[in-house]
Order: structure tokens, then sequence, then C-alpha cells
């Protein structure tokens, strides 16, 4: 459902701290018009964790009403399973197309209690739901175990990982149920996420090189693997300088540059 490029969008601010609606709308067409399939607003990327419960809808509404024709998978996390719930529902209610939630973060909890986190989630919404595994930024690494079970749910379609760890990532792609989507949530292993059987990539670098992130991921779908690993190899210095900083704290610099919004978190 999800498979290709999905960029993880900013939230363009502007001076006085107000959300830029325009620059928010110029990036949506940017994205469209240069090959992404998805677009994910209010991830990691658009600062979910620091916006209020109003922006974060606003900004949602805003990318649906934009989009034209990419599919819209809105963050809707939090570490409190009723506010998960809350937010995600609110943002069905708006007509995305699916809804990532990030595993609970700074809690630390058993790989029962993220079971049961997710459970739950899901049973309380009709719309598709990918969990987000990032320990790097949550504290705590949902295992594969914990993965394939989650994809026994009837509507958990997927997973964003992030963790980094090539010998999980294989385990789930080797033992996951046929139509279940990993996506990887890290630009600089897309290329080999996608060879050994990803579906696709939600990336950070995609806010400013869409087309070459779309390109790459394209190539690697279609097992050109030669030519994708040539554009994969070009970027990796982008990968790099995007994460000199926390994210997003690079790449709104970048795209202030580039003219979206005044490149402040």
């Amino acid at each position: 459902m999800f498979k290709g490029t999905a960029t993880a969008i900013i939230t363009p601010f502007k001076d006085d701290g107000s959300i830029d609606e325009a620059s928010l709308r110029k990036l949506v067409d940017f994205q469209e018009e240069n090959g992404v399939t998805t677009i994910v607003p209010v991830g990691s990327t658009g600062e979910s964790a620091t916006l209020t419960h109003e922006e974060h809808i606003r900004v949602i509404e805003i990318v649906v009403d934009q989009a034209k024709k990419a599919k819209i998978l809105a963050g809707a996390g939090s570490n409190s399973t009723a506010e998960a719930i809350k937010l995600s529902k609110a943002s069905a209610d708006l007509g995305v197309d699916g809804i990532l939630s990030i595993s609970p973060y700074y809690i630390k909890p058993t790989q029962e209690g993220i079971y049961q986190h997710y459970k739950a989630i899901s049973e309380a919404i009709d719309v598709p739901l990918i969990p987000y595994n990032v320990p790097g930024r949550t504290g705590s690494n949902m295992t594969a175990e914990t993965t394939l079970r989650l994809a026994k749910l009837p509507n958990i379609i997927g997973i964003k990982e992030a963790s980094g760890n090539m010998s999980q990532v294989q385990k789930i792609l080797a033992d996951k149920p046929k139509n279940f989507e990993v996506l990887c949530g890290d630009d600089g292993l897309a290329f080999p996420m996608i060879a050994l059987g990803a579906s696709g990539v939600i990336s950070v670098a995609g806010n400013c090189c869409p087309r070459s992130m779309s390109q790459m991921v394209n190539l690697c779908l279609k097992e050109k693997f030669i030519d994708a690993s040539a554009l994969h190899y070009k970027m990796m210095p982008l990968f790099t300088h995007l994460f000199i900083e926390s994210n997003p704290i690079p790449i709104k610099y970048v795209m202030k540059r580039l003219g979206y919004g005044n490149g402040k978190p």
C-alpha cells in the first residue's frame, strides 16, 4: 500500500512560530511533482513531539487538502496509548490513508507492553496502522519477534524499521507475512534494505531531493541494483550531513535555503 518513496516532511514555520501554510502546501506540491508516492506529515521530522494537538491536526488537514495523488501516512504516535488513539482517530477523520505510530518513548515498555499498545490502537481505528521502531529516539527496541507478532493483527500492515540492526531487519523480512510492508526509516540503509526485500523508504532527504530518492528506490524495486547503488553513493554525503545535528535541525536549514519556512525547529 505504501510501497515506494515516502517523505517525512518538515513542518515549516513563520518567524512568529505559527505554521507556514503556504510553504507547507508548496512542499506537498514539490513532493508530488518529483515522484514521491506517500507523504508523511507530523512524524519525527515534522516535529510531532513539540506541536500542540491543534497544530498537529492542522498540519494533517492542510496536507490532506493539498495532496492530489500521493497517499497520506499521518504521524499520530504517543507514549500514551489513549493519546495515540485520540490522534489516530482525529487523523482518520480527516481522510488519511494510514497512521504511522512511534513506539512508546521514554517509559521503556516491555515487549508485551509495546504489543498491547499497538493492539489497542489497531482495535480503535479502521485505517491501516504502521508501527515505527526507532530505538535511538525512544530508548527501547521493538524486537523482530514483537514486530512479527503485530503483523498478525488485521490492520497492522507494515513496520517503519529504523533500528539500524540489519540482522533484526533480515529476520523480519524472512519471516513476515507476504503482504506485510517493511519500510526503511534510515536514508543510508534504504538501498541495502530494499535489495533484501523491503518495500520502500520513509525519507528525510526526500524533503530536499525527492526526485533522486524516488529514482533510487524505483531502481531498487526493479532490481537494477548497479544503477541504484550509483545514486545511493552519490547521495551518501547528504545522508551523513543531514544528521550532523539532531533531526530535523539540518534538514530545516536546508529547506529554509530552498524557500520553505524560516528554518527554525
